[in-house]
């Protein structure tokens, strides 16, 4: 069978690409796909995110296995299509390039039987163009209070590393150490 995705870039303007491919394949598969759809050089780090219907994100699947035990972490190459995703979970965020944040909502569309001829994964829409700078993402924190525990508690000396006299002296080292 062949799964349809359509990945949607998280910005204002509709940016959005159509891809068809095996279910088969992996998480890996889809991201070098997406890479290709959108024309990323592909050197950037990416991760999935398993989500809910209202595109919360849940559980991180990285490129790489970075855990404190090797082969612990499952990763994309793991997991395929079929496993994550189907008619009761079509959903999943994809998140290229930690430093620019490009995010996408990619979404399972359809589930077709494969054509004759054609080579999979393969582009079958492309709207709109990718701006040159990933949009920015507000982060805002689920709990309203999360920031009024902090906001009054600050004064100067929070912010003075010194003690107010601009010494090293206390640090056990002199200022001109090397």
């Amino acid at each position: 069978m062949i799964y349809k995705f359509r990945a949607i870039l998280d910005a204002e303007e509709d940016v959005f690409r159509d891809i068809a491919i095996q279910e088969e394949d992996t998480l890996e598969d889809l991201h070098n796909a997406i890479v290709n759809a959108f024309g990323f050089d592909g050197l950037e780090v990416a991760s999935f995110y398993t989500c809910d219907d209202q595109w919360n994100q849940e559980d991180e699947i990285p490129m790489f296995d970075s855990g404190d035990v090797p082969g612990e972490m499952k990763i994309m190459s793991d997991y395929s299509l079929n496993q994550l995703l189907g008619e009761d979970q079509t959903k999943i965020i994809y998140v290229y390039d930690f430093i620019n944040m490009w995010t996408f909502l990619v979404e399972l569309a359809a589930i077709e039987e494969a054509e004759t001829g054609v080579i999979y994964p393969s582009l079958l829409f492309s709207h709109g163009e990718l701006p040159n700078v990933a949009p920015e993402k507000e982060f805002e924190a689920e709990n309203e209070d999360f920031y009024s525990e902090f906001e009054d508690d600050l004064d100067e000396d929070d912010l003075d590393m010194f003690g107010g006299d601009d010494s090293f002296e206390d640090f056990g080292f002199e200022e001109n150490w090397n």
